[in-house]
């Protein structure tokens, strides 16, 4: 199934959009429990970029804690393990958009948060992997963010496909189910990682993370997004502290890697893979030359404003 243009099916009528806007957000409510409360197995393709990948995925909710599994079945076993959002393991490379940060907690929709950024809209119905389904649209109100197309299972209300568009309604990045079971809860062996999964060693030094969020400050930020995390930890190639700084408004993320250059020659660079941008800026600061880079699934223009906005606070290192 095509892409849908979310604007050309928002264009029917401004007395039919409130009712629309309001079941819009009971099915992102349901889309919120289901991924809290609904255990599932199933088999996914992710595209982007031109690009499929294949995956198998496990996910167990039981005595109050999410349990995921996700294996790539194309090329390498790759493989990542997550528990109530956190990265446990991982091995190899799990293409950007799947994984995510190892102290990315797990995140609620709030739909009454959403609608200040996004225009919400039920836009019909579709058949995903043999179930019914709803089609809900979340369209951008500024340029700074993409929308979703999502398509949510009927009976449970858990993702049965995304779209994420850019201004012009073209596809950046599908996640689609071709097989869901919702029936059989998944056992420890199914969650179990293989030999290869590495753990992951979560940054404990609270104080540096703090610390780097008051080191460090944005001067404008895209409306609705907010600071929700922050670490710092030293490279073990070069030595040196890197800050991180993530950034939510509700549905989208990115993130701020600060990193001193120590006398080291680099050139700005800005690159888009499907929807991830990655820009990188020097920048003079009174702790020297610094590296700012901004990752994240925003507009690539977004993503320069933010780097270079980016400033410290010389008084918060003493």
């Amino acid at each position: 199934m095509r892409a849908i243009p979310l604007l050309t099916l928002l264009l029917g009528g401004w007395f039919v959009v409130p009712a629309h806007a309001d079941e819009a957000q009971d099915w992102l409510t349901r889309l919120g429990q289901a991924e809290q409360q609904q255990s599932f197995h199933g088999t996914f393709v992710y595209e982007r970029n031109g690009s499929f990948s294949t995956h198998n995925i496990w996910h167990r909710v039981q005595d109050g804690k999410v349990r995921e599994r996700l294996l790539q079945l194309d090329g390498s076993a790759q493989e990542v393990v997550r528990i109530d959002g956190r990265t446990q393991c991982v091995s190899g490379i799990l293409i950007a958009g799947l994984g995510d940060s190892p102290s990315s907690a797990a995140r609620a929709l709030d739909p009454q948060k959403l609608k200040n950024w996004y225009d919400l809209a039920v836009i019909g119905k579709s058949r995903v992997a043999g179930r019914a389904a709803v089609i809900v649209s979340l369209t951008p109100r500024d340029q700074h963010r993409y929308g979703f197309e999502l398509h949510l299972d009927k009976e449970t209300g858990l993702p049965l496909k995304s779209l994420l568009l850019n201004e012009r309604g073209q596809l950046l990045e599908r996640f689609q189910f071709t097989q869901l079971d919702t029936a059989d809860v998944p056992s420890d062996s199914d969650l179990h990682p293989g030999a290869d999964c590495k753990t992951v060693a979560l940054d404990s030094d609270k104080a540096s993370a703090i610390k780097a969020a008051q080191v460090w400050r944005s001067d404008w930020l895209p409306p609705g997004f907010e600071l929700i995390s922050s670490t710092s930890r030293k490279d073990p190639e070069t030595k040196t502290q890197v800050n991180s700084l993530m950034y939510d408004d509700g549905l989208a993320r990115f993130s701020v890697f600060l990193e001193p250059l120590n006398g080291a020659t680099i050139t700005d660079t800005r690159t888009q893979l499907g929807p991830t941008v990655a820009v990188s800026r020097r920048l003079t600061t009174p702790q020297g030359e610094m590296m700012v880079t901004v990752v994240g699934e925003i507009p690539i223009g977004t993503a320069e404003r933010i780097a270079l906005s980016m400033r410290s606070d010389a008084t918060a290192t003493k």
